[in-house]
């Protein structure tokens, strides 16, 4: 955006005019209009001063007064004007002339001093009669104004703008460069390394944020029953929600719960909720260092196990997982929470690095089986065009291809009729292909299933069931 030019009468404009009438000699006849160079007169003479015909050097020169008085074509400035170096200085712009006031007068300079002038008018560190010399001899010297052109934009990339916010990368960089330095003498196992990063980069997002946006509303979304459900809290009580869902990995490691009452109902819905109605006002700032220090111990405590708790079961109420697949959920979750609380205070979030997200993407696959088969029992899936029939565990069954694109990506094989069968290419029936993140945002419940951008192929049941079930992974 341009800022104030120079103050200009109404009347005039960039084409190289002067200010106004007043700065006319006596002498000098009315204004007139016409292609420059054209003579004045009818009989194509140069225009006369009061002293007679323009003599060598007199005011009637045509050298002298062509000049200052050669009316400017109404066309578009060859150059835009440079920009104010006012905007940038933080000073007031009350202190600046009225627009009303009288442009400068120019000085009267050689050729060889406006040219050696062009690269402070550039940089907008002229004067203000230097600028409108250099502006009124730019509308005449074509080579001045290409010249001033270049300049005009080499200072534009000089003042490329830069965000300030530091490349998600680094901080992986970094430790991997120490790291290679000086290998660590307790390291944290690889299965935990995606929440030690995604719980670093949340809590990074964090750090900054005021009072106010701590309350900003966020709503937390999900799907229940092949319906969307959702609950509305605020950044705090996101973050209270995650302490009191990875509460559940510390009680498993041996770790103090944060729940002073747990709930009656084990499942992370429940935790959460007992959370909620126990904290005696909305949570606020404070609940990021209980969840900071939780997220510390929980890497700490698997880190000092070698990686041998990996099989360690994991109790979510209604279902269990091994300590390794616990940890890439968690990761999960504080990714897909970090979006909901970056969304809300309108902050730009970017997804786990790609190795991270395979597994995750990995693990939500790995589920897909057991979902199918509960979606069944529930009578929320239904026949495809060839019958489903259970298989011997171990054996290979109707299966769909999932086609996950990207870096984070990869095929797996479902199989569509028993959690226990084996997918099989040659009993492949059906064949979805999304993108990495649009399938973690369908497994975390924030996109519909028949709004997924996917690539469908094959039995349009059976991609429905897959797309559900896949959508009915997540939860509060």
């Amino acid at each position: 955006m341009n800022g104030p030019d120079r103050s200009e009468s109404p009347g005039d404009g960039y084409a190289g005019g002067r200010a106004d009438e007043g700065d006319r000699g006596p002498g000098d006849g009315p204004r007139r209009d016409g292609p420059r160079g054209a003579p004045d007169g009818p009989g194509g003479n140069a225009r006369s001063g009061p002293d007679g015909p323009g003599r060598p050097g007199g005011p009637g020169d045509p050298g002298r007064s062509a000049r200052r008085d050669r009316p400017r074509p109404a066309t578009a400035p060859r150059v835009p004007t440079p920009r104010a170096a006012v905007e940038d200085s933080g000073v007031s712009l009350s202190g600046l002339a009225d627009p009303g006031d009288p442009a400068p007068v120019p000085p009267d300079l050689s050729h060889d001093v406006l040219k050696s002038l062009l690269g402070a008018w550039a940089l907008t560190a002229c004067s203000a009669a230097e600028s409108a010399a250099v502006e009124e001899h730019l509308g005449d010297c074509g080579p001045c104004a290409d010249e001033a052109r270049r300049l005009r934009e080499a200072v534009g990339l000089l003042h490329q703008p830069e965000s300030l916010d530091l490349d998600p990368g680094l901080r992986t960089r970094v430790l991997g460069s120490c790291l290679k330095r000086r290998p660590p003498r307790i390291p944290v196992p690889g299965w935990a390394a995606p929440y030690d990063a995604e719980s670093a980069r949340l809590d990074a997002l964090l750090q900054d944020f005021e009072d106010e946006e701590w309350q900003a509303p966020v709503r937390l979304r999900w799907f229940e029953a092949d319906t969307p459900a959702s609950r509305r809290t605020t950044v705090a009580g996101v973050i209270a929600h995650l302490l009191s869902v990875d509460g559940l990995v510390a009680v498993a490691l041996g770790l103090a719960d944060p729940l002073a009452e747990p709930a009656g109902a084990p499942g992370p819905a429940g935790r959460t909720e007992a959370c909620w109605r126990a904290a005696p006002r909305p949570p606020a700032r404070s609940v990021r260092e209980l969840w900071r220090e939780q997220s510390h111990g929980l890497v700490r405590t698997v880190s000092f196990t070698g990686g041998h708790a990996g099989g360690l079961p994991v109790s979510y109420g209604d279902f269990a997982l091994p300590l390794h697949d616990a940890m890439l959920d968690r990761a999960f979750e504080c990714w897909v929470h970090a979006e909901d609380i970056a969304q809300a205070v309108h902050y730009p979030y970017d997804p786990p690095a790609p190795r991270h997200l395979h597994r995750m993407i990995d693990l939500a696959a790995r589920m897909l089986p057991t979902a199918l088969a509960e979606r069944r029992r529930a009578g929320l899936s239904e026949p495809g065009r060839q019958t489903p029939h259970l298989v011997p565990a171990g054996a290979p069954g109707r299966s769909l291809r999932l086609e996950i694109e990207g870096e984070a990506g990869g095929e797996w094989l479902i199989p569509l009729d028993s959690p226990a069968a084996v997918g099989s290419a040659e009993l492949e029936v059906a064949h979805v292909a999304l993108d990495g993140v649009e399938f973690c945002r369908l497994a975390a419940g924030h996109v519909a299933p028949e709004d997924a951008a996917a690539g469908l192929d094959g039995d349009r049941r059976a991609i429905l069931d897959v797309l559900y079930a896949t959508a009915s992974l997540s939860r509060m």
